[in-house]
């Protein structure tokens, strides 16, 4: 075998440079390739309610995979076809598996759940039917409807039937009659505020318009919180031993100061006076370097030569003279 330092370092460093170039993609890379060990499945849902390719899947509240595509089905009623991987092997989803959309966070990030089933086993690429699967409460749509629904009711009328239905059960016992007394007043009280309460639902309709144009946003700051999260909570370590580390470091200083402090106490007083003596003799020092600053000049003029110095020595040698000879 020929010895590590007698090969060519041209296809060393390049045999190298290949696996490292390697090894980092495989770094960048690593969720797609998860994407090929996870077993895929599909469900199908009337609505995806905001469901995106990337959110998790979720079995009793634990991630077990990620949504890999949401589209729109075609093949008979139109419907919403979301494909999924479930990469937890422990997971047995049954025939009669189910799925929900369900809202993740208060900004309207969702996520899938899966409810497992049924005898046997969900095929792979095996898909759960609209019977077994709802989408969830839509509250911006929610507060929109009844935005509008409200503003159709005419308060007049309103105000007339509860009148109405006073006037009706004058006669009845007393307790029914305040209750009714009551209802009556309400009305009233309707009706006269019905411009405030107008003004408030368009109010409230503007504000739930603003949250469903920057849904993309919200969603956008949520993602990427999670991230930072996710960074920091996979960098604990690292910055634990990091703290470890310079806990360690100061504890040795702390240690090295204490146990040289009887040669470092001299030393550093020596220096002290030696600090003083030169700031007692800075004036001199600056006109001495000033004074030898045209003495160098011409002595580099004269015996400079480039960047050497010619010079004759006289005497430093004695001739050779060999001896026994002439």
């Amino acid at each position: 075998m020929t010895p590590f330092r007698e090969r060519n370092p041209v296809v060393v460093g390049t045999l190298g440079l290949v696996l490292i170039v390697t090894a980092l993609l495989g770094a960048f890379q690593l969720d797609r390739l998860a994407d090929l060990t996870g077993r895929g499945y599909q469900a199908a849902f009337h609505d995806a309610s905001g469901l995106v390719t990337g959110n998790e899947v979720r079995v009793a509240g634990v991630r077990v995979g990620k949504v890999t595509a949401v589209e729109l089905a075609r093949d008979g009623a139109p419907h919403v076809r979301v494909r999924f991987r479930v990469d937890d092997d422990s997971v047995r989803l049954g025939a009669d598996t189910g799925a929900t959309i369900r809202i993740k966070t208060v900004l309207g990030q969702k996520y899938l759940a899966l409810a497992p089933a049924g005898p046997g086993r969900l095929r792979e690429g095996g898909q759960i039917p609209l019977a077994r699967t709802a989408a969830p409460f839509d509250v911006v749509q929610a507060v929109t409807g009844l935005a509008d629904t409200l503003d159709r009711v005419d308060t007049d009328q309103l105000a007339t039937a509860f009148t109405t239905l006073s006037e009706t059960f004058a006669d009845t016992p007393e307790n029914v009659n305040a209750s009714l007394v009551g209802l009556s007043r309400l009305s009233r009280t309707v009706a006269g505020r019905d411009a405030e309460l107008r003004a408030l639902l368009d109010r409230a309709r503007q504000v739930t318009a603003v949250l469903a144009t920057r849904d993309e946003e919200f969603r956008a700051l949520v993602t990427d919180g999670e991230a930072l999260l996710t960074e920091v909570s996979r960098r604990r370590d690292a910055i634990h031993k990091l703290l470890v580390g310079t806990d360690e470091l100061a504890t040795q200083l702390s240690g090295l100061v204490s146990d040289n402090r009887a040669q470092l106490a001299p030393a550093l007083h020596k220096l002290r006076e030696v600090v003083a003596v030169l700031q007692r003799n800075r004036d001199d020092l600056e006109k001495t370097i000033q004074r030898m600053g045209p003495f160098v000049t011409a002595f580099a003029n004269v015996v400079g030569n480039g960047r050497w110095f010619d010079s004759y020595v006289s005497g430093l040698l004695q001739p050779y003279q060999p001896t026994g000879g002439r």
